[in-house]
């Protein structure tokens, strides 16, 4: 759920080089110019060009690999009998960190992205883009961002002349991910993409193929997998602590006020609640099972005359069945009250998960018979900054030459699927996938979070 890219209402621009183009403009035109690409040439005003200097070879490694540093180990203070604390931060050197330029200054961006990269222990924010050159100045002073590290959109590719740069976070909306990526990777950049990844698996497919051609890394954000409570859930569900896992029931919903907000333009978004927070119950279940569906039966509604609904649907239920036997029951809403949760019913017992895909506030909760009683237990843990989280296991990735373990391929699997679902309502009928591949087939190793 990319809450950060904000929609704003402009005049259209008519192919004027001279006038400076913000996302505000780009974004006005939804029915006919979806393509960033196709704006031509010009550049913010006010001269800001990137930092000459030597340039980046696609693939090649720029930075000075060196030895972790031992970990820090303090006095014992805590008994056995309390929560232990997690290990002392060990942050690489500032210069040693991995440098990101964020793509897209909205909510997200602002809210969560860039906050969380100055919490980082691996990673470092070094640039911006917008195509707002005002708003993007307020946002450099606040973060010490040199001015020649602030690019347009038209002056995007030249980030290759940038060597502080190594990741490009792409937070733009859904149908600019493809031409963003693209552009980053002929850049010789690393790729972190928004998810859903694109408006079709075929785009996804094109993103997959250009940074493999330019030899860099591609990861689709995620953080889902690489949040504690989540993992921990998984990691119950492969012990079989309560037995073969039957059934899944998951639910994502928000709602949603401004009919002129790019997620309900069909050409920006590529769907509705479906690929921007029903992705979530779809990933995060083929996350925990394992599997892979292969078959789906859909239905989808929107509510007749509801402004908000006149290009993207309201609301979408899904089941996906699964090869072990499972079946996952799914559905998201787009104009209800917030709720994100999802519980796995198992033989023996069932796990519960709360807040599951918010960004804080998970409660992770299970039960399971014991003779005559019911034992129901609260499973405590620490929470982390999801993003940066996420941000520092991409560039331990680069750092140390890793696949990611969320590749491009996992969100290409989720568009195929949602494809699928789509193609069920459409036609009242289950519909069978096969051409999806295993995620160990793909996937870079687990994971080692702190």
């Amino acid at each position: 759920m990319k809450e950060g890219k904000d929609l704003h209402s402009s005049t259209e621009f008519e192919n004027n080089t001279e006038t400076p183009i913000t996302r505000k403009g780009f974004l006005s035109m939804t029915g006919k110019y979806v393509a960033a690409g196709a704006i031509g040439s010009a550049v913010i005003s006010g001269g800001i060009s990137p930092v000459s200097a030597q340039k980046n070879e696609p693939g090649k490694q720029t930075r000075q690999l060196s030895k972790p540093d031992e970990q820090i180990v303090l006095d014992k203070w805590k008994s056995e009998y309390d929560q232990a604390s997690a290990p002392v931060p060990m942050p690489l050197p500032p210069d040693k960190r991995v440098g990101y330029a964020v793509v897209g200054l909205g909510h997200l961006s602002l809210e969560e992205i860039i906050p969380a990269l100055n919490m980082c222990k691996k990673s470092k924010l070094v640039a911006l883009v917008s195509g707002n050159p005002e708003k993007m100045k307020k946002v450099a002073g606040q973060y010490a961002i040199k001015p020649d590290s602030c690019y347009s959109y038209q002056t995007y590719d030249q980030l290759k002349n940038n060597p502080e740069v190594e990741v490009i976070y792409i937070v733009l909306p859904n149908s600019m991910h493809k031409e963003f990526t693209i552009r980053g990777a002929k850049a010789g950049k690393h790729i972190l993409c928004e998810k859903p990844m694109a408006n079709s698996s075929k785009e996804c497919q094109e993103m997959i193929d250009a940074c493999a051609d330019a030899k860099v890394k591609l990861m689709v954000a995620y953080r889902i997998q690489y949040q504690p409570h989540n993992r921990k859930l998984r990691e119950l569900l492969q012990k079989k602590e309560f037995g073969n896992t039957k059934m899944v029931e998951a639910s994502n919903c928000q709602s949603s006020a401004n009919p002129d907000h790019w997620r309900h333009k069909k050409k920006l978004a590529g769907g509705g609640a479906l690929p921007d927070i029903g992705l979530y119950c779809l990933n995060t279940t083929r996350f925990i099972l394992g599997e892979e569906p292969t078959e789906v039966f859909a239905y989808q509604y929107s509510t007749p005359g509801n402004p908000l609904f006149t290009e993207v649907e309201e609301m979408v239920s899904w089941q996906m069945k699964f090869p072990g036997g499972v079946f996952a029951s799914c559905s998201t809403h787009y104009n209800v009250h917030e709720s994100r949760r999802y519980r796995v019913l198992c033989e023996k017992g069932w796990l519960n998960l709360d807040k599951a895909y918010a960004y804080k506030g998970q409660d992770l909760s299970t039960a399971k018979a014991d003779g005559k009683l019911e034992l129901h237990q609260n499973i405590g843990i620490a929470e982390v900054n999801q993003f940066m989280t996420e941000m520092d296991y991409f560039s331990d990735c680069v750092i140390n030459n890793k696949k990611p373990f969320t590749p491009g391929e996992e969100g290409l699997q989720d568009h195929i699927i949602m494809e699928a679902i789509y193609q069920s309502a459409k036609e009242g009928k289950p519909v069978k996938i096969t051409n999806l591949k295993k995620p160990v087939d793909y996937r870079g190793p687990e994971p080692e979070l702190a």
